[in-house]
């Protein structure tokens, strides 16, 4: 009889009960649970798995460039980070209010380490979240519209709960690029929350944008509502590189 049930459980892809009945009739408790304990054990087992399931695919799906977590963010005082806003920021209740992070600072400073450490942490917490490199996802969004499936992916954009555009202006933006942000601001502005890092300051990001009518709309709905984080200090990575020289020498 439990061979029959763990198989019609199985073949309904009800795993975390399959692994909780199996895990009971196979424990050598003294005390048999009882029929109320049985059913809650069950429950709260496929509840876990489906929910562990679901943070796996939303973490596939979104692409991240570092498997990064809020914990593993370096913290030292010359980097400028303040931990008690990060954390602030981990409770995603940034997301709920539909707010803008904006992170700058110099080359290998950690910003998108940091970007995509919140980004997981919105996973954690069951928020939709994609990540994107800024010049490839505008040149993968050209050639969408040129193939006649912009629109199906601007819109597929425009449902995160979460979008984060990392190295935003390292390439200057040209007409389709600038159009393509516009949409992507215009459509997400007051609906979802947007995490943009960027090597240059905020304050230039009007030049990097060109087209003073369209940088003006963009900027108005990037900067009105965003908190902005600041990176100071030296290269991660040539620190890193420094420390593994030393090491092995």
């Amino acid at each position: 009889m439990n061979t029959d049930t763990l198989d019609k459980m199985r073949r309904m892809r009800l795993l975390g009960m399959h692994r909780a009945f199996k895990t009971s009739f196979e424990s050598t408790a003294d005390k048999p649970l009882t029929a109320d304990e049985m059913v809650a054990l069950l429950i709260d087992s496929e509840w876990d798995d489906r929910h562990n399931r679901t943070i796996e695919r939303t973490m596939r799906n979104a692409r991240f460039r570092y498997r990064a977590t809020i914990e593993q963010v370096d913290y030292t005082i010359e980097r400028g980070i303040d931990k008690n806003t990060v954390h602030r920021l981990a409770d995603g209740e940034f997301i709920n209010r539909k707010e803008n992070i904006l992170i700058t600072g110099s080359t290998g400073t950690g910003k998108s380490f940091l970007a995509s450490a919140i980004g997981h942490q919105a996973c954690q917490l069951g928020f939709k979240v994609f990540y994107a490199n800024a010049t490839r996802l505008f040149a993968q969004l050209k050639i969408a519209k040129a193939d006649g499936s912009g629109i199906r992916e601007l819109s597929k954009i425009e449902k995160q709960d979460l979008l984060i555009l990392d190295d935003f202006g390292i390439q200057p933006f040209d007409q389709q690029s600038r159009a393509a942000l516009l949409d992507i601001i215009e459509d997400r502005h007051g609906k979802h929350s947007t995490i943009i890092t960027a090597q240059v300051p905020v304050k230039q990001w009007y030049d990097l944008i060109g087209e003073k009518t369209v940088a003006d709309a963009i900027m108005d709905r990037i900067v009105h509502n965003a908190q902005r984080i600041e990176l100071k200090g030296e290269s991660l990575r040539r620190k890193w590189t420094k420390k593994q020289t030393e090491n092995n020498d």
